[in-house]
Formats: structure tokens, C-alpha cells, sequence
């Protein structure tokens, strides 16, 4: 049984999380699916420590994967872990139709046993074909919704998905927002409801709108998808430091973790790119490619994540100082220092990991 964290401050980001989770698979539901999302639960330390809740979807016509993940990992009862409570929503949406843009939504609160706490608030629309109307809706919606913040959030997005050996970005349209703590606890609150409501809210519309504008994809169009899911994969498994750190902390939700991972990706084009990466994210590029189906394109189902999972953080284990290579706003979070069994970590500006 799934215990949560007592504190007052995490029972209060919990319950915004959850409600944001619920009207958020409403929302998805209204586009016609022929499939309902489908409730997985998963348990850390059985249940001790926390786990959460994830509603997927499998794919059908109008979605190629999707992920809507709520968790609260805590550690109350361990007072040699500087973490009391970590709690998240982390989704990703990746439509069937390659004019529908893909969503990536993650808010959460963590609760530092010193006292402190604060927020990651991140939004990001990544459309397989570039769309400057969905570019404007989308970055109106979020500047509504976090006002003096944004322009911050927004540099932050541009440096944290911006791809290095591409010389390009994941996605058009980047919001991040790192340890952030206004001293008002109250409204940092709200600005993650807020932003959360706006892009809950917006992305259905999106999808809605451009399913209907373009009901018959071609197939140079689903071809120009499967490319961009491709680069989707390669940023979240070489590059993407949340995803990375979720897998080192612990094994017991690696299908959830990788839950942002679209059905299909092209090998080919994925080991184009491996001559790009600096060791030894060269190395861990072919060891990820080598785990795929030999099959082109490549289907990423469960099992296939969990090799995935299982490769990532074995490099990592091998290579501590590859974490140095991943992606970073202004703020690198002490995600594995809180984990672990030390004194509590703040987040330092421009601190790199190891």
C-alpha cells in the first residue's frame, strides 16, 4: 500500500498534482480516442517510502504514446537522507497525427529536510513539423499564466533543450523554471497551478484543431515525424538530466520513467548521429541503438525501455563524470545528492554534477 509524506507542504502539492493529473486525462479524453487510458500504479520500497500513479496510453489513431504520471517519493522516516518528500507531475503526450504537436509537462515540489523547499515548473511543445501559429498559442498561454516570470523560465527552457551536437533544439517553444523559490510559498503554489491549468487546458485545443486542419497525413509527413521522435529519444537518453536522474535514484518505475519515449524511431538516423557525441556518449549511443529491435523503424515498447533503463544507468555508474555532459539550465539540482545518505545539498548556480 502507497503511503505519502505527512508534511502539511507536500500533502498540499499532492493534492494540486493529482487534480491536475485528473483534469488532465479529461481533457485528453475528449479527442475521439478509441482507447481509455489504462492506471498503473508503482511502489517504492512496496509502498514505505511512496511510488505513485500513471494513466497511459498504448496508441491508436489519435495518440502514438502518452504518459500523465503523478509520484511522491519520501523519506521521513530515514533521517540520514536530506530529502523529506519529492512530489511530481510528469507527461508526455505524443499524438498519432505528425501535424499534432508533442507535449512535455512536468511540475514538482521537493521538501529539503533543512526546511527549504522549492519547484521545477517546465512545459515544452515539440511538434514533429514546425508551426509558428502553435508556437504563438502555446507561448501566449504560458506568458498569461506566469507573468514576471517568464522571461526567465523561457531562457532557461532555450538552454536545457537546446542540442549541442545537433546545433539545434528539442522542440519550438521551451519553459523552465528551476529551484524556484519566491519566499512565498502561497504563490509559488499558484504559478505552478497556473501554468499547469494553462497548458492542460491549451494542448487538447492544439490537438483538436490541427487533427481536424489535417485529417489525412501523407507520408512524407509521417516520415518527418518518425525523424523527430528519433531526435526525441536521443535528447531524453543522452542529454535529458531528470530522466537520467530518475533511473540512477532507483529501478522500481523505469517503463514510467521512460514513459516520454515515442513507439517508433528510426536506427539509422539515430547512428548518423553517434560520430557527433563526445565519449562517452558515443559509447552509450551505440549501446542504446544495439538494444533496439532490428527492425527499421524500431519499436520502443516496455521491454525495450526496460533495456534501455538498465543501459543508461549502468553507463552512468561507469561514467560519473558524463553527467557533466548533460543538459542544464542555470541551476543544476542536487536530484542524487538529496537521494542519498549525506547532508542536504542546495542547488548551486552554475554548479556542475559529478
Amino acid at each position: 500500500m502507497r503511503q505519502f509524506a505527512q508534511s502539511p507542504r507536500a500533502q498540499a502539492a499532492v493534492e494540486l498534482i493529482e487534480s491536475l493529473q485528473s483534469r488532465f486525462v479529461r481533457n485528453l479524453a475528449t479527442l475521439g480516442s478509441t482507447q481509455a487510458f489504462t492506471a498503473v500504479e508503482w511502489l517504492r520500497d512496496e509502498g514505505r517510502h511512496g511510488g505513485g500513479k500513471r494513466y497511459q496510453h498504448s496508441g491508436d489513431a489519435v495518440f502514438n504514446r502518452a504518459s500523465v504520471n503523478v509520484s511522491q517519493v519520501h523519506y521521513e522516516d530515514e533521517p540520514t537522507k536530506p530529502l523529506a518528500s519529492a512530489t511530481a507531475l510528469s507527461t508526455i503526450v505524443h499524438p498519432f497525427n505528425p501535424y499534432a504537436p508533442s507535449l512535455h509537462l512536468h511540475l514538482s515540489w521537493t521538501e529539503l529536510k533543512s526546511g527549504r523547499g522549492y519547484w521545477r515548473i517546465m512545459a515544452d511543445l515539440n511538434p514533429s513539423i514546425p508551426d509558428q501559429v502553435l508556437k504563438s498559442r502555446f507561448e501566449v498561454a504560458l506568458q498569461a499564466a506566469a507573468g514576471e516570470h517568464y522571461p526567465h523560465a523561457v531562457a532557461q527552457g532555450d538552454r536545457y533543450f537546446y542540442i549541442p551536437a545537433l546545433e539545434r533544439h528539442r522542440g519550438i517553444s521551451h519553459f523552465y523554471l528551476e529551484a524556484f523559490a519566491s519566499g512565498d510559498e502561497a504563490a509559488d503554489r499558484e504559478l505552478a497551478r497556473q501554468v499547469g491549468t494553462a497548458v492542460i487546458d491549451l494542448y487538447p485545443q492544439l490537438l483538436a484543431d490541427q487533427i481536424q486542419a489535417y485529417p489525412e497525413p501523407d507520408s512524407d509527413a509521417f516520415a518527418q515525424q518518425l525523424a523527430y521522435h528519433s531526435l526525441y529519444f536521443f535528447q531524453v537518453l543522452t542529454l535529458d538530466r531528470g530522466t537520467t536522474s530518475g533511473l540512477l535514484v532507483h529501478g522500481e518505475n523505469d517503463v514510467g520513467i521512460l514513459g516520454s519515449l515515442p513507439s517508433q524511431v528510426n536506427p539509422e538516423l539515430l547512428r548518423s548521429w553517434q560520430t557527433r557525441l563526445s565519449a562517452p556518449q558515443d559509447e552509450l549511443l551505440d549501446q542504446l541503438i544495439k538494444s533496439l529491435p532490428d527492425t527499421s523503424p524500431s519499436l520502443v515498447d516496455e521491454a525495450v525501455k526496460v533495456r534501455l533503463a538498465e543501459l543508461v544507468r549502468h553507463h552512468y555508474q561507469r561514467h560519473p563524470d558524463a553527467l557533466n555532459q548533460q543538459a542544464a539550465g542555470d541551476v543544476i539540482p542536487p536530484t542524487l545528492d538529496n537521494h542519498s545518505d549525506q547532508r542536504d545539498t542546495a542547488p548551486v548556480l552554475g554548479q556542475k554534477s559529478s
